[in-house]
């Protein structure tokens, strides 16, 4: 096994040796096995295994970055002398640097994250087994004509990262998932659809014939879609899509989009971004999450924090870069892979959910859509104009009529969150935990 410590240490000694005057040092190894049926044989098996280093220097206030999967010492001497090279040309950036020692995170263990499945891995023939139950499931669905792919995966993946400023952490996480995409209708009345899980541990994940079952299901229910009406309606975001628009709020208070000014919220710290008494949170410790943390990239320690309490917008998502940039301190939000610099991103966000279901906000909507899959984007990240395909369900008298594809939503984000109102189905496992919303007024581009 690759000795993942002492490769960043010798990346790190090479670094100094060049001439950096700080430095850090990523190393990532990991396997892989994924499979893909169809009609009922094996359609595709891959198997990935390898090393990945990455290693950023810093000659006074500039920086670069350089990544290789080559591992003799040769490499990593030459890495950290182009690195070095690149570093004394780059333009200079007061606010670039490692954290101060004092601010290092004391606590490193991920073990209370609980990210690695402690029973052997499955072999492919277990995978295959899996996905051709997926897939036999999704065809057993009255009104499926055929299953376009089944799969199902695993993966491991070990870390560490070390700075020259006396940081040392690491750990690792596996990961297992099953899907399966089912077709209804032939020619141009072809319509499909999908489920998927993914989860930590393999033993947490929805069994096949769930999972074919329900992409099965979905399928038929798009039978005979058609446009809805062109107009003004409520729209209610399913839960399948409904982190899309959080994932906009969180775009928009992403410390580079602030300190760049290219924010729709960029001026919007202390006001409401959100209904009254809605809070959005980040817990970066929950366990069995695959994006769960103790320390970011930065080696600062992590913690639950508010981003949004109340509906009002209480935190900007910062690293030390884009932190220095507005004045303020690291949010210990800093991602980093072997490739780039760290940067801003959130680990599991959490939204608060409603007392009312799903079925309770299409009643409370009256006539309107129903969003349950988007496509394509078209959204100012400057000004908040959004407009984006969409299909899923047209709704009348609080109940589904039929189903809709080829129509577009638009609107602006920041009424558009103002106004959100949340149904309580959110699933707590995923690493963005948001229930089906609300948006009321939306203009619906169809027929």
């Amino acid at each position: 096994m690759t000795d993942l410590v002492e490769l960043t240490a010798r990346l790190l000694r090479a670094a100094t040796d060049a001439g950096a005057d700080a430095a850090d040092a990523l190393a990532v190894a990991g396997s892989s096995v994924s499979i893909d049926v169809l009609k009922g044989r094996l359609e595709q098996a891959e198997r990935s295994e390898g090393t990945d280093l990455g290693l950023r220097v810093l000659v006074g206030h500039r920086q670069a970055c350089i990544s290789a999967s080559d591992l003799r010492p040769d490499t990593l001497a030459t890495m950290a002398e182009r690195a070095v090279a690149m570093a004394r040309e780059a333009p200079e950036d007061a606010h670039v640097g490692l954290a101060d020692p004092d601010d290092l995170a004391r606590d490193r263990s991920a073990a209370a994250l609980d990210q690695v499945d402690p029973h052997d891995p499955p072999t492919p023939a277990a995978l295959q087994d899996m996905a051709l139950a997926a897939e036999a499931a999704a065809m057993a669905v009255d009104g499926v004509d055929q299953v376009s792919g089944a799969g199902a995966g695993w993966g491991e993946q070990r870390y560490h990262l070390a700075t020259t400023n006396g940081f040392e952490g690491g750990g690792a996480r596996t990961g297992s998932s099953l899907s399966c995409v089912a077709i209804t209708g032939t020619g141009t009345a072809m319509e499909r659809d999908y489920y998927g899980d993914s989860r930590v541990h393999a033993g947490d994940l929805d069994a096949p014939e769930v999972v074919g079952r329900i992409a099965g299901e979905r399928a038929v229910a798009r039978a005979g879609a058609r446009k809805p009406p062109t107009g003004a309606f409520p729209v209610l975001y399913d839960e399948r899509v409904s982190a899309t628009l959080i994932g906009h709020l969180l775009g928009a208070i992403n410390g580079s989009a602030v300190a760049r000014g290219s924010s729709f919220l960029r001026d919007a710290m202390g006001e409401a971004v959100l209904p009254e008494g809605m809070d959005l949170w980040e817990d970066p410790h929950l366990p069995r999450l695959g994006s769960s943390r103790v320390f970011d990239g930065e080696g600062l320690a992590t913690a639950r924090r508010d981003l949004v309490s109340g509906g009002v917008l209480s935190s900007w998502i910062l690293d030390l870069t884009t932190a220095g940039r507005l004045g303020l301190r690291s949010t210990a939000n800093a991602a980093r892979g072997t490739s780039a610099p760290p940067s801003p991103s959130v680990t599991n966000v959490r939204v608060t959910q409603g007392s009312s279901s799903r079925d309770d906000l299409l009643a409370d909507m009256g006539t309107g859509l129903l969003v349950t899959g988007l496509i394509g984007s078209s959204v100012n990240a400057t000004t908040g104009d959004y407009s984006r395909g969409a299909s899923g369900f047209w709704v009348e008298g609080g109940r589904i009529a039929y189903p809709v594809n080829e129509c577009t939503v638009a609107g602006n984000l920041r009424p558009m969150l103002r106004g959100l109102v949340a149904a309580n189905d959110a699933r707590m496992h995923l690493s963005r935990a948001v229930p089906s919303l609300l948006v009321d007024g939306m203009t619906i581009a169809g027929r």
